[in-house]
């Protein structure tokens, strides 16, 4: 099973960076939004 997640890993690198980064930025926009009340 583990040489499993190692092949697909190797093979989905490119997708598994970007899929990161949407994630990342989802949860700032996230957080951005539930301070915006705070500071009006």
């Amino acid at each position: 099973m583990l040489n499993d997640v190692k092949i697909a890993l190797s093979r989905s690198s490119a997708t598994i960076v970007s899929d990161t980064l949407g994630a990342i930025s989802l949860l700032v926009l996230l957080l951005g939004a539930l301070h915006l009340p705070g500071m009006i």
